[in-house]
Protein backbone atom coordinates (compact mmCIF):
# COMPACT_ATOMS: atom_id res chain seq x y z
CA UNK A 1 0.00 0.00 0.00
CA UNK A 2 1.47 3.33 -1.07
CA UNK A 3 1.49 6.30 1.25
CA UNK A 4 -0.10 9.46 -0.04
CA UNK A 5 0.64 13.05 0.85
CA UNK A 6 -2.70 14.42 -0.30
CA UNK A 7 -5.45 15.47 2.05
CA UNK A 8 -8.39 13.18 2.67
CA UNK A 9 -11.43 13.81 0.46
CA UNK A 10 -13.66 14.32 3.51
CA UNK A 11 -12.02 17.58 4.55
CA UNK A 12 -11.60 21.08 3.19
CA UNK A 13 -8.09 22.53 2.85
CA UNK A 14 -6.97 25.90 4.13
CA UNK A 15 -3.92 28.06 3.65
CA UNK A 16 -1.52 26.92 0.98
CA UNK A 17 -3.18 23.49 1.13
CA UNK A 18 -5.52 24.66 -1.62
CA UNK A 19 -2.53 24.61 -3.97
CA UNK A 20 -2.02 20.88 -3.45
CA UNK A 21 -5.48 19.30 -3.16
CA UNK A 22 -7.50 17.86 -6.01
CA UNK A 23 -10.42 20.22 -6.71
CA UNK A 24 -8.86 23.34 -5.21
CA UNK A 25 -5.79 23.28 -7.42
CA UNK A 26 -8.04 24.56 -10.21
CA UNK A 27 -8.64 27.99 -8.60
CA UNK A 28 -5.63 29.66 -10.22
CA UNK A 29 -6.17 28.26 -13.74
CA UNK A 30 -9.85 29.25 -13.51
CA UNK A 31 -8.78 32.79 -12.62
CA UNK A 32 -6.20 32.95 -15.41
CA UNK A 33 -8.44 31.67 -18.21
CA UNK A 34 -11.51 33.54 -16.95
CA UNK A 35 -9.45 36.73 -16.76
CA UNK A 36 -8.23 36.16 -20.31
CA UNK A 37 -11.81 35.85 -21.54
CA UNK A 38 -12.69 39.06 -19.73
CA UNK A 39 -9.69 40.93 -21.17
CA UNK A 40 -10.12 39.68 -24.73
CA UNK A 41 -13.84 40.39 -24.94
CA UNK A 42 -13.38 43.80 -23.32
CA UNK A 43 -10.55 44.69 -25.72
CA UNK A 44 -12.93 44.65 -28.68
CA UNK A 45 -15.95 46.75 -29.48
CA UNK A 46 -18.84 44.84 -27.91
CA UNK A 47 -21.19 44.30 -30.85
CA UNK A 48 -23.93 43.10 -30.42
CA UNK A 49 -24.13 44.39 -26.86
CA UNK A 50 -26.80 42.06 -25.48
CA UNK A 51 -25.23 38.59 -25.95
CA UNK A 52 -21.68 39.82 -25.42
CA UNK A 53 -22.87 41.68 -22.33
CA UNK A 54 -23.79 38.26 -20.93
CA UNK A 55 -20.30 36.99 -21.73
CA UNK A 56 -18.78 39.99 -19.93
CA UNK A 57 -21.09 39.48 -16.94
CA UNK A 58 -20.16 35.80 -16.69
CA UNK A 59 -16.43 36.41 -16.98
CA UNK A 60 -16.39 39.25 -14.45
CA UNK A 61 -18.81 37.54 -12.02
CA UNK A 62 -16.94 34.23 -12.08
CA UNK A 63 -13.55 35.94 -11.79
CA UNK A 64 -14.61 37.94 -8.72
CA UNK A 65 -16.48 35.06 -7.07
CA UNK A 66 -13.69 32.55 -7.70
CA UNK A 67 -11.17 34.99 -6.25
CA UNK A 68 -13.33 35.52 -3.16
CA UNK A 69 -13.97 31.77 -2.86
CA UNK A 70 -10.21 31.12 -3.04
CA UNK A 71 -9.54 33.74 -0.33
CA UNK A 72 -12.24 32.23 1.91
CA UNK A 73 -10.68 28.79 1.53
CA UNK A 74 -7.14 30.10 2.06
CA UNK A 75 -8.21 31.91 5.23
CA UNK A 76 -9.89 28.75 6.55
CA UNK A 77 -13.24 30.49 7.08
CA UNK A 78 -15.03 27.28 6.09
CA UNK A 79 -14.12 25.63 9.42
CA UNK A 80 -14.14 22.27 7.60
CA UNK A 81 -17.95 22.28 7.41
CA UNK A 82 -19.89 20.02 5.07
CA UNK A 83 -22.10 23.00 4.20
CA UNK A 84 -19.09 24.70 2.62
CA UNK A 85 -18.34 21.55 0.65
CA UNK A 86 -21.90 21.62 -0.70
CA UNK A 87 -21.64 25.33 -1.44
CA UNK A 88 -18.35 24.74 -3.28
CA UNK A 89 -20.04 22.12 -5.45
CA UNK A 90 -23.06 24.38 -6.08
CA UNK A 91 -20.99 27.43 -6.97
CA UNK A 92 -18.74 25.58 -9.39
CA UNK A 93 -21.73 23.87 -10.98
CA UNK A 94 -23.38 27.26 -11.52
CA UNK A 95 -20.13 28.70 -12.87
CA UNK A 96 -19.83 25.76 -15.29
CA UNK A 97 -23.35 26.36 -16.57
CA UNK A 98 -22.72 30.10 -16.91
CA UNK A 99 -19.42 29.65 -18.72
CA UNK A 100 -20.85 27.04 -21.08
CA UNK A 101 -23.69 29.36 -22.05
CA UNK A 102 -21.26 32.27 -22.47
CA UNK A 103 -18.83 30.20 -24.55
CA UNK A 104 -21.57 29.01 -26.90
CA UNK A 105 -22.87 32.56 -27.35
CA UNK A 106 -19.35 33.88 -27.90
CA UNK A 107 -18.62 31.20 -30.50
CA UNK A 108 -21.86 31.93 -32.33
CA UNK A 109 -21.24 35.69 -32.40
CA UNK A 110 -17.65 35.08 -33.55
CA UNK A 111 -18.89 32.95 -36.45
CA UNK A 112 -21.35 35.66 -37.45
CA UNK A 113 -18.65 38.33 -37.38
CA UNK A 114 -16.12 36.28 -39.36
CA UNK A 115 -16.32 38.37 -42.52
CA UNK A 116 -17.11 41.68 -40.83
CA UNK A 117 -14.35 43.91 -39.52
CA UNK A 118 -10.58 43.51 -39.31
CA UNK A 119 -9.02 40.04 -39.19
CA UNK A 120 -7.18 40.93 -35.97
CA UNK A 121 -10.52 41.41 -34.16
CA UNK A 122 -11.63 38.01 -35.45
CA UNK A 123 -8.43 36.44 -34.12
CA UNK A 124 -8.98 38.03 -30.70
CA UNK A 125 -12.55 36.71 -30.69
CA UNK A 126 -11.32 33.20 -31.57
CA UNK A 127 -8.84 33.33 -28.69
CA UNK A 128 -11.63 34.45 -26.35
CA UNK A 129 -13.78 31.51 -27.51
CA UNK A 130 -10.97 29.02 -26.90
CA UNK A 131 -10.24 30.44 -23.44
CA UNK A 132 -13.96 30.42 -22.59
CA UNK A 133 -14.18 26.73 -23.40
CA UNK A 134 -11.00 26.02 -21.41
CA UNK A 135 -12.48 27.91 -18.45
CA UNK A 136 -15.69 25.87 -18.85
CA UNK A 137 -13.67 22.65 -18.77
CA UNK A 138 -11.75 23.75 -15.67
CA UNK A 139 -14.94 24.68 -13.84
CA UNK A 140 -16.52 21.37 -14.91
CA UNK A 141 -13.60 19.33 -13.57
CA UNK A 142 -13.69 21.36 -10.36
CA UNK A 143 -17.44 20.66 -10.09
CA UNK A 144 -16.96 16.91 -10.49
CA UNK A 145 -14.15 16.77 -7.94
CA UNK A 146 -16.09 18.99 -5.52
CA UNK A 147 -19.09 16.68 -5.77
CA UNK A 148 -16.88 13.69 -4.95
CA UNK A 149 -15.44 15.56 -1.95
CA UNK A 150 -18.93 16.55 -0.80
CA UNK A 151 -20.09 12.94 -1.12
CA UNK A 152 -17.24 11.78 1.14
CA UNK A 153 -17.89 14.46 3.76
Amino acid sequence: MAATTTQAMGSLPSGLGICTTAPDIFYLPELVFGGLVWILVASNHVVPPNPLGWVMFVSVFCFVMTFLWMIIFMAGCHKNSSGWAAADFAYHGLATFFYLSAAVILAYITLLRKSVGPFKVYQIDIAAVVFAYVATLLYFIHTILSSIRWKHF
